[in-house]
């Protein structure tokens, strides 16, 4: 919480770049050790099953060493070959039976880690789903797409094996020690003597090792943002040949990034080096003083299994040490996906929200004002009415407010001040779904999906039959260049409508909208990329569709709007015109101005 919190204080331009790191808390958030569990506990069936065939496995695996004494001290020096051969099987069967046990649990783990990382990337998928466009206009696609699918990956591990093995190698720490004073409490005193110095170690190097994978972390967002960024505008890096330009630029970026990783690595590798140093002190002093020191000395026998037991001993703590390395990293990583959950839903039903049963179309803006970043107002007192069947134009410059106006009617931003009734109800106390559901939005960006083409007009109405889809299509003018397409409607269409001509996909997206037949359209220049041949075929499916529904027509072509009930000129936030076309046109005012420049053009 507190590092999402911090992360906010940056500037919104700040953030909304590839070279600037996110911030990094330096202290691990409690708050988030709880949701690891809470993740956990979801996936605690199989958890339990792997954590009871661990303890089966180790218990086991250590009584291998006791079979090995036996046969030294007794069956050897008294030539029992009946007894040699009865701890030999124990041992053969001690090892079969610890790597079957230690199998069924790698399984049952790799389940756990599949549950894991699916309910976190669920979760997090979800609640990009909630989040404002704010929210997305202030940050790098890229940073966000490393949120979902690479980080999650990362974790997936330490979460699922990491967090069984570190309670398992905790265990064996304890049974090691339960067996070593079984068998030489002075040895075993010896052996555990190193575990303070090492736990001191850790202690110091703890703050260090976080710092540097969290600087791992941003290090590598900021790659990927930049690499997203330049595969999105590949095409205006060719035709401006940058692209000497964006190689300097990820060469730098690579850089910072290895720069960091090498950091990191060579602190995370000091934990590794130092628990090998103390391990092999401890070894050494082991069987120095079993074989010198003690009085009586050790049996051969003794010697020998407290040497494995050392080693044992030591063994969990590497891995320990190893587990806790990889904890770090994953911590780094799971402050970033946490980030983004935690992010708040600005946009959302109020408690008391009522659902709109059938919208009329009747819009009211009251005294609107609204800032994108809280200080220059994008528009002020913004007032004015539509009825249905009316048709209301908006235009003005580039940056006036026409399409904050229609993003605020559809609620993906909130407005600060004034109120916007939809027939007589606030839209701020409605439901989101109820609201949307019956407005027809088709924006200035024309996106396709990944699909075929029948399946991207479907997107406005899911239970859309073919017929309704091929009607749609013929009214917008769409459906003369699909049925040109290789497969027609079932023509697969790549990211982004790769191989789809720019007026095609606004053709395409037009008859997306019109297909969910709204209550309320709302037209964000859908014709700017149609050609005037095109466009005469979209007018008049245009006319129908607007007939008996609120129509907010954002262009700036005449022959889109002269024809509407009411034009809006806008300029700086403000209305200072409105009228139809004839009364603007009479009025020789900014609208008169707009037209007489179109019309020398």
């Amino acid at each position: 919480m507190a590092s999402r919190k911090n992360d906010q204080k940056q500037n919104a331009k700040e953030r909304n770049r590839y070279d600037v790191d996110e911030y990094m808390d330096e202290k691990v958030s409690l708050v988030n050790i709880k949701r690891v569990l809470g993740y956990l506990v979801k996936a605690q069936g199989n958890l339990k099953l792997s954590l009871l065939f661990s303890v089966l496995a180790s218990v086991t695996g250590l009584a291998g060493p006791l079979f090995i004494q036996r046969a030294l001290d007794e069956a050897v020096p008294n030539k029992d070959i009946r007894l040699l051969l009865l701890m030999s099987a124990f041992l053969a069967g001690s090892i079969v039976i610890s790597v079957a046990l230690g199998t069924v649990r790698n399984i049952l783990v790799a389940r756990a880690g599949a549950v894991i990382i699916h309910d976190i990337r669920y979760d997090l998928f979800s609640h990009l789903q909630k989040l404002s466009f704010s929210f997305f206009d202030s940050r790098p696609h890229g940073k966000i797409f490393v949120r979902v699918v690479p980080y999650v990956n990362s974790v997936s591990d330490a979460l699922s094996n990491g967090i069984i093995n570190f309670i398992i190698e905790v265990l064996n720490i304890f049974l090691i020690i339960f067996f070593m004073y079984q068998v030489s409490p002075q040895l075993a005193t010896v052996t555990v003597f190193g575990l303070p110095l090492f736990a001191i170690f850790i202690w110091i190097i703890k703050p260090a090792q976080r710092k540097s994978w969290q600087m791992v972390s941003n290090k590598g967002a900021n790659l990927n943002a930049y690499v997203q960024e330049s595969i999105d505008g590949i095409r205006v890096t060719q035709a401006f040949d940058r692209q000497k330009k964006n190689l300097n630029i990820m060469n730098s970026l690579t850089d910072e990034r290895n720069k960091a990783w090498m950091k990191a690595i060579y602190i995370s590798n000091t934990v590794w080096y130092s628990t090998e140093t103390i391990s092999q002190l401890v070894f050494s002093f082991v069987y120095i003083m079993g074989a010198y020191w003690m009085n009586p000395m050790a049996s051969f026998g003794t010697l020998l299994v407290m040497g494995n037991y050392a080693w044992r001993f030591w063994q969990p703590i590497i891995n320990l040490a190893n587990i806790y390395n990889t904890f770090i990293t994953a911590m780094a990583y799971l402050d970033r996906i946490f980030d983004t959950i935690e992010e708040p839903v600005t946009i959302q039903d109020v408690p008391d929200a009522v659902e709109f049963p059938f919208v009329r179309g009747h819009v009211e803006f009251k005294n609107v004002s609204f800032s994108y970043d809280g200080t220059r107002k994008v528009l002020k007192n913004v007032s004015f009415d539509g009825h249905p069947g009316q048709s209301i134009a908006i235009v003005g410059p580039t940056g006036a407010g026409k399409t904050t106006i229609v993003n605020l009617l559809s609620r993906f931003y909130n407005i600060e001040e004034g109120q916007i009734l939809v027939d007589g109800q606030d839209i701020m106390k409605v439901t989101l779904s109820s609201l949307r559901s019956q407005m027809g939005i088709m924006l200035q960006d024309s996106f396709l999906f990944t699909g075929t083409i029948a399946d991207n007009i479907r997107y406005g109405k899911l239970d859309a039959t073919d017929e309704e889809i091929y009607a749609a299509a013929k009214l917008t003018g769409a459906h003369s260049f699909i049925e040109k397409m290789p497969l027609g409607y079932n023509t697969s269409v790549t990211e982004r409508g790769g191989g789809i001509s720019a007026g095609e996909r606004q053709l395409l997206a037009f008859t997306r909208t019109l297909i969910s037949n709204p209550r309320i359209l709302i037209l964000d220049e859908a014709t700017s990329s149609i050609d005037t041949g095109t466009e005469q075929l979209v007018q008049e499916g245009i006319r129908t569709l607007m007939k008996g529904r609120t129509s907010l027509i954002i262009a700036h072509r005449l022959s889109t709007i002269r024809n509407c009930t009411r034009i809006m000129f806008i300029s700086d936030g403000e209305i200072i015109e409105s009228g139809t076309h004839e009364e603007l046109m009479e009025i020789k005012g900014r609208y008169y101005e707009l037209c007489l420049a179109q019309y020398e053009s």
